[in-house]
């Protein structure tokens, strides 16, 4: 398992997660044994936005006698209320429902204090004036929660959180199909009447996003990798072909600012194809060829650091590269961080040798040789 920084956190966390929400449709023996795996392979960070004493529960006896050794992702705002799910910013419910969720975990603190769900305007200014914003920094300065994080699925939402200064992780729905749709506030239309024929690739708001949490040092975790299965489905799929759950772990792994994918499991074979990414080959990973053989999508000329244009004569890493271009010039200046982390590099754009063989593997007919020209005057090496 290859383990990945969080942000600024000081933690390091598999790089494949373990999202929890599936855990309450089996048997509670059955699923407290499927997280004890899943940690047997090195999946030290786990989600749990579910309110619901049964998966609460679950978790809580999975992580008992190694609770030193998860990082968790606890949600302050999430409730259970006559049986039901609720998200809400009532004090009178996020208190009793964030106590209950340290003793059902049996732990008398959180990893990661997540603010609960935001994606509208209206949510985030509630929630971060008034009683609720006091609570989660007043559990941050006991050590209750040792980290401030968030959950958004909008990109708005999200650049707000990073600008908060406080903020230190957010957890983020990213999958190709997400990518290219603009910001919402309600996610369940996000894909309702939409021009198949008419898409634009990576929506401009989600990659400065990604970007903006890169130069912040603001770390991703992310949820929705799969679309809820979706995109494993030709016939549900909005590109019109299906993906494999490698090529999806690594279009996430591959966006600026991520550290770790959070994928749900129904069973210990889920847990072995999703942590089989750790020895698959660069073939077994190439989403870039699926979309790019897609009947409906529109990334041509965008680079996606799939890394397709491998192997580099001079042994420049063009995705590396690429993506520290974008993040450059997203900016009126250079990032003195993203100056640094380029000059970092063994191999800079002004080795290129401008002989185009990468380009004649992009799968997106990416100008890559004028991108090493421009960036290597931008950088100045």
């Amino acid at each position: 398992m290859i383990y990945r920084k969080l942000g600024k956190t000081d933690l390091k966390v598999s790089e494949i997660g373990f999202g929890g929400e599936w855990l309450e449709r089996h048997e509670t023996s059955e699923s407290i044994e499927l997280v004890k795996y899943a940690h047997s392979l090195g999946i030290n960070i786990i989600d749990c936005w579910m309110p619901d004493p049964k998966s609460r529960d679950i978790i809580g006896e999975a992580m008992k006698g190694c609770r030193d050794s998860w990082y968790v992702q606890g949600h302050i705002g999430s409730t259970y209320q006559n049986g039901q799910y609720v998200r809400t910013r009532d004090m009178n419910h996020v208190r009793p429902a964030f106590k209950d969720l340290l003793t059902r975990l049996q732990t008398d603190y959180i990893d990661l204090g997540m603010i609960h769900y935001i994606d509208s305007l209206e949510d985030w200014n509630n929630a971060m004036n008034g009683e609720f914003i006091d609570y989660v920094h007043e559990l941050k300065n006991k050590g209750i929660i040792r980290h401030i994080g968030l959950s958004t699925h909008n990109p708005v939402i999200g650049k707000l959180a990073v600008e908060t200064g406080f903020i230190e992780m957010i957890l983020f729905s990213i999958n190709p199909a997400f990518d290219m749709r603009p910001a919402t506030d309600n996610l369940d239309s996000m894909f309702e009447g939409y021009d198949k024929d008419n898409l634009s690739g990576i929506d401009p708001e989600r990659a400065r996003f990604y970007q903006l949490c890169e130069e912040n040092y603001v770390g991703l975790t992310v949820m929705k990798g799969f679309f809820g299965g979706a995109l494993l489905d030709k016939d549900r799929s909005p590109f019109g072909v299906a993906f494999t759950p490698v090529h999806l772990i690594h279009y996430a792994l591959t966006r600026p600012g991520v550290s770790s994918i959070l994928c749900g499991y129904d069973s210990k074979e889920q847990v072995d194809e999703a942590v089989s990414y750790e020895q698959a080959g660069a073939d077994d990973k190439d989403y870039a060829s699926v979309i790019a053989k897609a009947p409906l999508h529109s990334y041509m000329g965008q680079c996606t650091y799939c890394g397709h244009c491998k192997p580099c004569p001079v042994n420049i890493d063009i995705a590396m590269v690429n993506k520290l271009y974008d993040l450059a010039t997203a900016q009126p200046e250079v990032p003195a961080s993203v100056s640094q982390h380029y000059r970092n590099l063994e191999h800079t754009a002004s080795e290129c040798l401008g002989c185009k063989g990468c380009e004649s593997r992009c799968p997106f007919n990416v100008e890559i040789a004028d991108r090493m020209v421009k960036t290597a005057a931008l950088f100045g090496c």
